[in-house]
């Protein structure tokens, strides 16, 4: 396993939250161990926390499967990227006073986490 980088993905695609909500949490969980990560977005009161959840769990799921003869514990990966893009958006009309109609814009996200096993440092860095 000398020189094989240990990381694995998790996609969430056309999820129907505004990506501009989703990022707040994501932001607060980049680069954190995935436990600590998983704890974090269980305590959130942000509904979005718990769809960033789901995608992180699968994540650690996806690397444990593709690297199944080596031991991955929560503990040892960490969240090695994690961004929200925008996905399609709805166009739809809200009726306005003299016939006039007002545009409403439903957004949707496309979620994605990156998690890997983190080396192993000096106390010193």
């Amino acid at each position: 396993m000398e020189g094989q980088i240990l990381e694995a993905r998790a996609v969430q695609r056309h999820l129907r939250k505004a990506p501009r909500k989703l990022r707040l949490v994501a932001n607060a969980i980049r680069g954190k161990n995935v436990d600590r990560a998983l704890a974090e977005l269980d305590f959130m009161k942000q509904d979005a926390s718990i769809y960033i959840s789901k995608v992180v769990k699968s994540a650690a799921a996806n690397i444990r499967d593709k690297f199944d003869e080596e031991r991955l514990d929560n503990d040892m990966l960490y969240v090695k990227e994690i961004f929200v893009d925008e996905g399609v958006t709805l166009k739809r009309i809200q009726p306005a006073p003299m016939g006039r109609a007002h545009r409403i814009n439903k957004r949707s996200s496309h979620i994605t986490v990156v998690v890997a096993k983190r080396e192993e440092t000096s106390i010193n860095d």
